[in-house]
Protein backbone atom coordinates (compact mmCIF):
# COMPACT_ATOMS: atom_id res chain seq x y z
CA UNK A 1 0.00 0.00 0.00
CA UNK A 2 1.77 3.16 -0.65
CA UNK A 3 1.85 6.61 0.98
CA UNK A 4 -1.13 7.80 -0.26
CA UNK A 5 -3.38 5.15 -0.03
CA UNK A 6 -2.23 4.76 4.05
CA UNK A 7 -3.03 8.91 4.80
CA UNK A 8 -5.98 8.28 3.07
CA UNK A 9 -7.25 5.38 5.50
CA UNK A 10 -5.18 6.16 8.19
CA UNK A 11 -7.55 6.48 10.74
CA UNK A 12 -9.41 3.74 9.37
CA UNK A 13 -6.16 1.11 9.34
CA UNK A 14 -5.39 2.09 13.56
CA UNK A 15 -8.30 0.20 14.00
CA UNK A 16 -7.36 -2.85 15.14
CA UNK A 17 -10.58 -5.04 13.89
CA UNK A 18 -9.63 -3.33 10.13
CA UNK A 19 -5.86 -3.25 10.04
CA UNK A 20 -3.91 -3.31 7.10
CA UNK A 21 -4.81 -6.64 6.02
CA UNK A 22 -8.41 -5.45 6.75
CA UNK A 23 -7.99 -2.51 3.98
CA UNK A 24 -6.56 -4.39 1.33
CA UNK A 25 -9.42 -6.62 2.03
CA UNK A 26 -11.84 -3.75 1.13
CA UNK A 27 -9.86 -2.66 -2.26
CA UNK A 28 -10.47 -6.15 -3.31
CA UNK A 29 -13.89 -5.95 -2.60
CA UNK A 30 -17.34 -5.73 -5.34
CA UNK A 31 -20.46 -4.17 -3.75
CA UNK A 32 -23.31 -3.71 -5.24
CA UNK A 33 -25.44 -0.57 -4.00
CA UNK A 34 -29.42 -1.53 -4.99
CA UNK A 35 -31.08 1.89 -5.45
CA UNK A 36 -29.53 5.15 -4.95
CA UNK A 37 -31.96 6.86 -3.03
CA UNK A 38 -31.39 7.96 0.78
CA UNK A 39 -30.06 4.63 1.79
CA UNK A 40 -28.11 4.04 -0.98
CA UNK A 41 -26.68 7.72 -1.55
CA UNK A 42 -24.87 7.40 1.90
CA UNK A 43 -24.30 3.86 2.02
CA UNK A 44 -22.67 3.87 -1.12
CA UNK A 45 -20.28 7.37 0.27
CA UNK A 46 -19.16 5.70 3.36
CA UNK A 47 -18.09 2.81 1.54
CA UNK A 48 -16.40 4.76 -1.18
CA UNK A 49 -14.57 6.72 1.17
CA UNK A 50 -13.39 3.54 3.67
CA UNK A 51 -11.92 2.13 0.59
CA UNK A 52 -14.28 -0.39 -1.37
CA UNK A 53 -12.74 -0.97 -4.52
CA UNK A 54 -15.42 -1.84 -6.35
CA UNK A 55 -18.76 -0.10 -6.53
CA UNK A 56 -21.60 -0.79 -8.77
CA UNK A 57 -24.51 1.30 -8.29
CA UNK A 58 -27.79 -0.02 -9.55
CA UNK A 59 -31.31 2.68 -10.35
CA UNK A 60 -33.70 3.64 -12.56
CA UNK A 61 -34.80 6.68 -11.62
CA UNK A 62 -33.72 10.35 -11.95
CA UNK A 63 -33.11 13.29 -9.67
CA UNK A 64 -36.20 14.86 -8.53
CA UNK A 65 -36.40 18.17 -6.31
CA UNK A 66 -37.86 16.07 -3.11
CA UNK A 67 -34.49 13.86 -3.30
CA UNK A 68 -32.26 16.94 -1.90
CA UNK A 69 -34.13 16.70 1.67
CA UNK A 70 -32.11 13.60 2.40
CA UNK A 71 -29.89 12.58 -0.60
CA UNK A 72 -26.53 13.02 0.14
CA UNK A 73 -24.85 13.06 -2.90
CA UNK A 74 -27.23 15.33 -5.45
CA UNK A 75 -26.84 18.75 -6.31
CA UNK A 76 -29.47 21.27 -7.43
CA UNK A 77 -27.91 20.59 -10.73
CA UNK A 78 -28.51 17.31 -10.94
CA UNK A 79 -32.56 17.68 -10.09
CA UNK A 80 -32.94 20.95 -12.86
CA UNK A 81 -31.58 18.41 -15.38
CA UNK A 82 -32.86 15.49 -13.95
CA UNK A 83 -29.84 13.41 -13.98
CA UNK A 84 -30.22 9.67 -13.95
CA UNK A 85 -29.56 8.93 -10.25
CA UNK A 86 -26.84 5.69 -10.36
CA UNK A 87 -24.23 8.58 -12.59
CA UNK A 88 -25.04 11.22 -11.18
CA UNK A 89 -23.99 9.42 -7.83
CA UNK A 90 -20.58 7.66 -9.49
CA UNK A 91 -19.46 10.93 -10.31
CA UNK A 92 -20.08 12.28 -6.57
CA UNK A 93 -17.97 9.36 -5.14
CA UNK A 94 -15.64 9.52 -7.72
CA UNK A 95 -14.57 13.17 -6.75
CA UNK A 96 -14.44 12.23 -3.37
CA UNK A 97 -12.46 9.00 -3.63
CA UNK A 98 -10.78 8.31 -7.23
CA UNK A 99 -9.29 5.63 -6.55
CA UNK A 100 -12.84 3.74 -6.20
CA UNK A 101 -14.21 1.83 -9.64
CA UNK A 102 -17.88 2.85 -9.46
CA UNK A 103 -20.12 1.53 -12.52
CA UNK A 104 -23.48 2.99 -12.98
CA UNK A 105 -26.15 0.81 -13.94
CA UNK A 106 -29.15 2.57 -14.96
CA UNK A 107 -31.64 -0.06 -15.30
CA UNK A 108 -34.86 -1.78 -13.73
CA UNK A 109 -33.84 -4.51 -11.84
CA UNK A 110 -35.92 -8.00 -13.28
CA UNK A 111 -35.36 -11.71 -13.03
CA UNK A 112 -33.91 -11.57 -16.33
CA UNK A 113 -31.17 -8.95 -16.01
CA UNK A 114 -30.22 -9.76 -12.31
CA UNK A 115 -27.42 -12.17 -12.76
CA UNK A 116 -25.07 -9.71 -14.95
CA UNK A 117 -25.82 -6.61 -12.39
CA UNK A 118 -25.17 -8.64 -9.52
CA UNK A 119 -22.02 -11.24 -11.05
CA UNK A 120 -18.90 -10.99 -9.36
CA UNK A 121 -20.28 -8.91 -6.69
CA UNK A 122 -18.99 -10.23 -2.88
CA UNK A 123 -22.03 -8.32 -1.06
CA UNK A 124 -25.31 -6.52 -1.38
CA UNK A 125 -26.96 -3.20 -0.16
CA UNK A 126 -30.28 -3.20 -0.22
CA UNK A 127 -31.72 0.57 -0.69
CA UNK A 128 -34.18 -0.18 -2.89
CA UNK A 129 -37.49 0.32 -0.86
CA UNK A 130 -39.13 -2.03 -3.05
CA UNK A 131 -40.41 -5.94 -1.73
CA UNK A 132 -41.02 -7.07 -5.59
CA UNK A 133 -36.88 -6.28 -5.96
CA UNK A 134 -36.04 -7.66 -2.40
CA UNK A 135 -38.08 -10.94 -2.64
CA UNK A 136 -35.95 -10.89 -5.90
CA UNK A 137 -32.77 -10.16 -4.44
CA UNK A 138 -33.08 -12.82 -1.70
CA UNK A 139 -33.87 -15.72 -4.58
CA UNK A 140 -31.06 -15.24 -6.25
CA UNK A 141 -28.99 -14.59 -2.56
CA UNK A 142 -29.95 -18.01 -1.97
CA UNK A 143 -29.09 -19.21 -5.29
CA UNK A 144 -25.58 -17.99 -5.41
CA UNK A 145 -24.68 -17.68 -1.42
CA UNK A 146 -24.38 -13.96 -1.83
CA UNK A 147 -24.67 -11.85 1.15
CA UNK A 148 -26.90 -8.79 1.16
CA UNK A 149 -27.84 -6.27 4.01
CA UNK A 150 -31.24 -5.11 4.31
CA UNK A 151 -32.72 -1.82 4.99
CA UNK A 152 -35.58 0.34 5.10
CA UNK A 153 -36.79 3.77 6.18
CA UNK A 154 -40.34 5.46 6.23
CA UNK A 155 -41.12 8.12 8.46
CA UNK A 156 -39.11 8.89 11.80
CA UNK A 157 -38.31 4.91 11.91
CA UNK A 158 -36.53 2.31 10.15
CA UNK A 159 -34.56 -1.09 10.21
CA UNK A 160 -31.86 -3.43 9.01
CA UNK A 161 -30.54 -6.90 9.04
CA UNK A 162 -27.44 -9.04 7.63
CA UNK A 163 -28.68 -12.49 5.48
CA UNK A 164 -25.70 -14.22 4.86
CA UNK A 165 -27.10 -15.98 1.39
CA UNK A 166 -27.04 -19.31 3.44
CA UNK A 167 -31.02 -19.30 4.71
CA UNK A 168 -31.71 -19.75 7.71
CA UNK A 169 -32.92 -17.31 7.91
CA UNK A 170 -33.97 -15.42 4.95
CA UNK A 171 -35.59 -12.22 4.27
CA UNK A 172 -38.83 -14.17 3.56
CA UNK A 173 -38.28 -16.01 7.12
CA UNK A 174 -39.32 -12.11 8.22
CA UNK A 175 -41.74 -11.24 5.35
CA UNK A 176 -43.32 -14.44 3.92
CA UNK A 177 -45.34 -12.68 1.07
CA UNK A 178 -45.67 -8.90 0.14
CA UNK A 179 -47.76 -7.37 1.54
CA UNK A 180 -50.65 -5.52 0.11
CA UNK A 181 -50.45 -1.90 -1.23
CA UNK A 182 -52.95 -0.94 1.44
CA UNK A 183 -50.95 -2.01 4.42
CA UNK A 184 -47.21 -0.02 3.32
CA UNK A 185 -46.54 3.00 3.91
CA UNK A 186 -44.23 4.77 1.38
CA UNK A 187 -41.92 7.80 1.65
CA UNK A 188 -43.83 9.93 -0.38
CA UNK A 189 -47.07 9.09 1.08
CA UNK A 190 -46.24 9.64 4.88
CA UNK A 191 -42.85 11.37 4.97
CA UNK A 192 -39.52 10.78 5.87
CA UNK A 193 -37.10 12.31 8.28
CA UNK A 194 -33.34 12.82 6.67
CA UNK A 195 -31.39 11.85 9.49
CA UNK A 196 -33.46 8.53 10.02
CA UNK A 197 -32.36 7.56 6.82
CA UNK A 198 -28.68 8.70 7.21
CA UNK A 199 -28.37 6.50 10.20
CA UNK A 200 -29.84 3.06 9.30
CA UNK A 201 -27.98 3.55 5.63
CA UNK A 202 -24.95 4.18 8.02
CA UNK A 203 -25.74 1.01 9.74
CA UNK A 204 -25.91 -0.75 6.59
CA UNK A 205 -22.77 0.23 5.79
CA UNK A 206 -21.39 -0.76 9.13
CA UNK A 207 -22.77 -3.99 8.90
CA UNK A 208 -21.18 -4.34 5.26
CA UNK A 209 -17.59 -3.09 6.87
CA UNK A 210 -17.72 -6.18 8.90
CA UNK A 211 -18.54 -8.88 6.40
CA UNK A 212 -15.93 -7.40 3.73
CA UNK A 213 -12.95 -7.00 6.85
CA UNK A 214 -13.25 -10.64 7.97
CA UNK A 215 -15.28 -9.53 11.50
CA UNK A 216 -18.30 -12.01 10.71
CA UNK A 217 -18.53 -12.39 14.06
CA UNK A 218 -19.37 -9.01 14.61
CA UNK A 219 -22.22 -8.85 12.36
CA UNK A 220 -25.74 -8.43 14.52
CA UNK A 221 -28.16 -10.68 14.54
CA UNK A 222 -32.11 -10.28 13.84
CA UNK A 223 -33.42 -7.26 12.75
CA UNK A 224 -32.97 -3.88 14.31
CA UNK A 225 -36.10 -2.02 14.35
CA UNK A 226 -35.33 1.55 15.66
CA UNK A 227 -37.85 4.85 15.99
CA UNK A 228 -35.76 7.96 16.21
CA UNK A 229 -38.28 10.05 17.19
CA UNK A 230 -39.99 8.53 19.98
CA UNK A 231 -36.34 6.93 21.14
CA UNK A 232 -37.61 3.09 20.66
CA UNK A 233 -35.87 0.48 19.53
CA UNK A 234 -35.71 -3.42 19.48
CA UNK A 235 -34.09 -6.23 18.32
CA UNK A 236 -36.48 -8.89 16.42
CA UNK A 237 -35.02 -12.57 16.32
CA UNK A 238 -35.41 -15.04 13.65
CA UNK A 239 -34.17 -18.42 15.03
CA UNK A 240 -32.97 -20.59 12.42
CA UNK A 241 -35.93 -23.26 13.16
CA UNK A 242 -38.23 -19.97 11.56
CA UNK A 243 -36.60 -21.09 8.49
CA UNK A 244 -38.38 -24.88 7.99
CA UNK A 245 -41.48 -23.29 7.31
CA UNK A 246 -40.30 -20.91 4.68
CA UNK A 247 -40.99 -21.46 1.37
CA UNK A 248 -37.63 -20.15 -0.28
CA UNK A 249 -34.70 -21.20 2.35
CA UNK A 250 -36.74 -23.95 4.01
CA UNK A 251 -38.80 -25.23 0.62
CA UNK A 252 -36.33 -23.94 -1.72
CA UNK A 253 -39.12 -21.95 -3.87
CA UNK A 254 -37.62 -19.04 -5.99
CA UNK A 255 -40.64 -17.84 -6.91
CA UNK A 256 -39.58 -14.29 -8.28
CA UNK A 257 -35.79 -15.16 -9.58
CA UNK A 258 -38.31 -17.95 -11.90
CA UNK A 259 -40.53 -14.69 -12.94
CA UNK A 260 -43.71 -17.01 -11.84
CA UNK A 261 -44.26 -14.24 -9.25
CA UNK A 262 -43.53 -11.39 -10.56
CA UNK A 263 -45.93 -8.23 -11.61
CA UNK A 264 -46.23 -7.05 -14.74
CA UNK A 265 -45.72 -3.22 -16.80
CA UNK A 266 -46.74 -2.97 -20.18
CA UNK A 267 -46.71 0.04 -22.36
CA UNK A 268 -50.34 0.38 -23.37
CA UNK A 269 -50.61 0.60 -27.20
CA UNK A 270 -51.51 4.16 -28.97
CA UNK A 271 -51.26 6.49 -26.03
CA UNK A 272 -48.70 7.38 -23.47
CA UNK A 273 -49.52 5.19 -21.15
CA UNK A 274 -48.56 1.82 -18.73
CA UNK A 275 -50.33 -0.66 -16.75
CA UNK A 276 -48.81 -2.27 -13.76
CA UNK A 277 -50.02 -5.53 -12.63
CA UNK A 278 -48.99 -6.34 -8.89
CA UNK A 279 -47.52 -10.56 -8.24
CA UNK A 280 -50.66 -11.54 -7.55
CA UNK A 281 -54.36 -9.61 -7.09
CA UNK A 282 -55.53 -8.13 -4.04
CA UNK A 283 -58.58 -6.61 -2.59
CA UNK A 284 -57.66 -2.63 -1.71
CA UNK A 285 -59.47 0.07 0.59
CA UNK A 286 -59.82 2.65 -1.98
CA UNK A 287 -60.85 5.57 0.69
CA UNK A 288 -57.53 4.56 2.10
CA UNK A 289 -55.46 5.69 -0.91
CA UNK A 290 -57.13 8.63 -1.92
CA UNK A 291 -56.40 9.82 1.39
CA UNK A 292 -52.75 8.86 1.63
CA UNK A 293 -52.27 10.76 -1.86
CA UNK A 294 -54.65 13.82 -0.97
CA UNK A 295 -51.51 16.00 -0.67
CA UNK A 296 -50.03 14.73 -3.48
CA UNK A 297 -52.21 16.23 -6.05
CA UNK A 298 -55.89 16.16 -7.00
CA UNK A 299 -57.71 12.93 -6.55
CA UNK A 300 -61.23 11.66 -7.63
CA UNK A 301 -62.26 8.04 -6.40
CA UNK A 302 -65.52 6.07 -7.05
CA UNK A 303 -66.07 2.43 -5.71
CA UNK A 304 -64.28 1.28 -8.35
CA UNK A 305 -60.66 2.79 -8.42
CA UNK A 306 -59.22 5.87 -6.73
CA UNK A 307 -57.06 8.45 -8.82
CA UNK A 308 -54.57 11.16 -8.51
CA UNK A 309 -53.38 13.83 -10.76
CA UNK A 310 -50.30 14.69 -10.04
CA UNK A 311 -49.15 18.32 -9.45
CA UNK A 312 -46.38 19.78 -11.33
CA UNK A 313 -44.07 18.76 -12.65
CA UNK A 314 -44.74 15.51 -12.46
CA UNK A 315 -48.11 15.71 -14.75
CA UNK A 316 -48.74 12.14 -14.92
CA UNK A 317 -51.81 10.46 -13.28
CA UNK A 318 -51.92 7.48 -11.72
CA UNK A 319 -55.71 5.61 -11.53
CA UNK A 320 -55.64 2.34 -9.12
CA UNK A 321 -58.05 -0.84 -9.10
CA UNK A 322 -59.57 -2.66 -6.22
CA UNK A 323 -57.19 -5.18 -7.38
CA UNK A 324 -54.29 -3.67 -7.24
CA UNK A 325 -53.74 -3.13 -10.77
CA UNK A 326 -52.72 0.35 -11.82
CA UNK A 327 -52.64 2.65 -14.88
CA UNK A 328 -49.98 5.11 -15.22
CA UNK A 329 -50.82 8.06 -17.80
CA UNK A 330 -48.55 10.24 -18.94
CA UNK A 331 -45.37 8.04 -19.56
CA UNK A 332 -44.98 5.39 -21.67
CA UNK A 333 -41.77 4.00 -20.13
CA UNK A 334 -42.19 0.90 -17.66
CA UNK A 335 -39.18 1.91 -15.48
CA UNK A 336 -41.08 5.39 -14.94
CA UNK A 337 -44.23 3.56 -14.11
CA UNK A 338 -42.73 1.20 -11.86
CA UNK A 339 -41.30 4.05 -9.76
CA UNK A 340 -44.35 5.62 -9.53
CA UNK A 341 -45.86 2.52 -8.52
CA UNK A 342 -43.77 2.27 -6.01
CA UNK A 343 -43.60 5.47 -4.64
CA UNK A 344 -47.32 5.97 -4.34
CA UNK A 345 -48.66 2.44 -4.39
CA UNK A 346 -45.43 0.51 -2.31
CA UNK A 347 -44.67 -3.38 -3.54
Amino acid sequence: MNHDKHSRYDRQIRLPMIGESGQERLAQSHVAVLGCGALGTVAADILARAGVGHLRLIDRDVVEWTNLQRQSLYTERDAQSARAKADAACEALSLANSEVQCEPFVADLTADNIGSMLEGCDLVIDAADNFAVRFLLNDYSLEHQLPWVHGGCVGTGGQLAFFSGQGKPCFRCLVPETPPASAVATCDTAGVLGSATHTIASLQATEALKWLTGNEAAIRQGVWSIDFWSNRNRVIALPAAISESCVACGLGARDFLSGSAAGTAIAVCGRSAVQISPPKTTTLDLNAMADRWSAMGEVSANRFFVRVKLRLPDCETVTLFRDGRAMIDGTAETSRARTLYAKLIGG
